[in-house]
C-alpha cells in the first residue's frame, strides 16, 4: 500500500493489524483452502498512444503526444471460513515511457519529472494492498480502493488507474437493496505514484472557490440502490468532501423491453450540491439519457443542464457522474446546457465478441 503522509498512517496501522490478525489465526486447512481456492489473479497489459493537437496561436503548447506501455497485476484472495471471513486484495502497477518529449508531455499517461516538470519520467509504478472482512452478505474493505459510485468514480481513462486510500462497506443484506458507505482519506492520481490529500475540481468557468481551503483529508459517502425488478432500479447517494461541499444524488434506471431483441433504456440523474466551510458551491445538475437498442445497435440521445451559482462539484481527478461526460469535457460549468447523440455497435451480434464501436 502506498502510505506517504502522516495523515494516512492510521490506515496503514489498521490494514497491517488486520493482516497480522489473519496470519495469527492459525488457519485451519478448510479455512486456508477457501482462502486460496477462491483466489484469482490476472495480468493486464495496456498499450496507450495519445495525441491531442491544440491548433491555436494562443496555446502555450502546440500539441500533446505520448506513447506508453502499462502493466496491471491484480490479486484477489478468497475469504477464510467462519462468522467473519478475512481476505486480502493486491494490485501492482507499472508504467513505461515509449515516446515523449518536454514539448509534447502532459497527456496524463506518464508521471512528470520533478527535476524537469515538463518532461515525463521513464517509468513509474505503485503497489496497493486491501484488507477485507466478510460477514453474511456484507464486505468491508480497508486500504487501496477504486470506488465506482455516483458520488465518487475513480478515473481509469489513461495508462494506469486512479486509486484511493480509505474504507468501503458494501452490504447486500436485503434482497434487491445495495448499500454502500465509507470514507476516503488520500488519492494517487492516474499519472502519479504519490499519495496526496483530496481537492475539488475547479476552473474559471465553473466559478467554484474553496474560500482559501486547498485540500481535504476526508470524503465521506453513503448510498443505497434498490432494484424493484429486473427492469427498474432507483437510488440515493450522499457525498461530503470536508471543507468543500455536500452532495445529494438521485437516480432512476429503467429498461423497457420492446420484443425481438429491442429495448428502450432510460437513465435519469439529479444532483444537488451545496457549500461547506468557506466554499461557494451551489449547483443543481439534471441529466437524462434515452437509448434505443436493437440487434447489437444502440442509438442514444442525452440532455444535461446546470443551474445555480456554480458548476458541478466533484473530487479532482475523478469522473463526474453526469450523462454527458466525455473524455475531453464534462459540460458541467456554471449555467451550461448540453445535448448529445450517440451510436454504439456490439460486434458480438455478428460473431466477434469483445469488439465494440462507439461514436458521438
Amino acid at each position: 500500500m502506498l502510505i506517504a503522509t502522516p495523515n494516512s498512517q492510521w490506515l496503514n496501522r489498521v490494514t497491517c493489524g488486520l493482516l497480522l490478525s489473519a496470519g495469527g489465526l492459525g488457519l485451519s486447512q478448510p479455512a486456508a483452502a477457501d482462502f486460496l481456492a477462491d483466489s484469482k489473479a490476472g495480468l493486464e497489459a495496456r498499450n496507450f498512444y495519445f495525441n491531442r493537437d491544440f491548433r491555436q496561436d494562443s496555446a502555450s503548447q502546440s500539441k500533446q503526444e505520448e506513447w506508453a506501455q502499462g502493466f496491471l497485476l491484480r490479486y484477489e484472495s478468497g475469504f477464510t471460513e467462519g462468522t467473519v471471513g478475512v481476505g486480502i486484495d493486491a494490485i501492482g502497477m507499472l508504467g513505461l515511457k515509449l515516446d515523449s518529449s518536454a514539448d509534447r508531455s502532459g497527456t496524463g499517461l506518464l508521471k512528470r519529472n520533478k527535476e524537469a516538470p515538463r518532461a515525463a519520467q521513464d517509468e513509474y509504478g505503485e503497489m496497493g494492498l486491501t484488507a477485507k472482512l466478510r460477514a453474511s452478505n456484507s464486505v468491508l474493505k480497508l486500504g487501496t480502493l477504486q470506488p465506482r459510485l455516483p458520488t465518487v468514480q475513480a478515473n481509469d481513462s489513461r495508462l494506469l488507474p486512479q486509486t484511493f486510500q480509505g474504507g468501503h462497506l458494501n452490504s447486500l443484506e436485503i434482497a434487491g437493496l445495495t448499500f454502500d458507505a465509507g470514507q476516503l482519506k488520500q488519492v494517487s492520481q492516474r499519472d502519479s505514484s504519490d499519495s496526496e490529500d483530496l481537492s475539488i475540481t475547479s476552473g474559471a468557468a465553473r466559478a467554484i472557490s474553496g474560500g482559501g481551503t486547498q485540500n481535504s483529508d476526508e470524503f465521506n459517502f453513503a448510498g443505497a440502490t434498490y432494484k424493484w425488478n429486473s427492469n427498474l432500479a432507483t437510488g440515493y447517494n450522499y457525498g461530503n468532501l470536508d471543507g468543500f461541499y455536500k452532495q445529494h444524488i438521485f437516480t432512476v434506471l429503467h429498461t423497457l423491453p420492446l420484443g425481438d431483441k429491442q429495448s428502450l433504456k432510460t437513465d435519469m440523474r439529479y444532483a444537488r450540491s451545496t457549500d461547506e466551510g468557506n466554499s461557494n458551491v451551489d449547483n443543481k445538475a439534471f441529466g437524462a439519457m434515452f437509448t434505443y437498442a436493437f440487434s447489437g445497435h444502440a442509438l442514444g440521445v442525452g440532455y444535461q443542464s446546470m443551474s445555480g451559482d456554480t458548476g458541478y462539484a466533484y473530487i479532482n481527478g475523478t469522473d463526474p457522474f453526469l450523462v454527458n461526460y466525455v473524455q475531453i469535457g464534462d459540460f458541467a460549468n456554471k449555467d451550461e446546457t448540453s445535448w448529445q447523440a450517440r451510436y454504439d455497435f456490439n460486434f458480438a451480434s455478428v460473431g466477434i465478441p469483445g469488439l465494440t464501436f462507439m461514436t458521438r
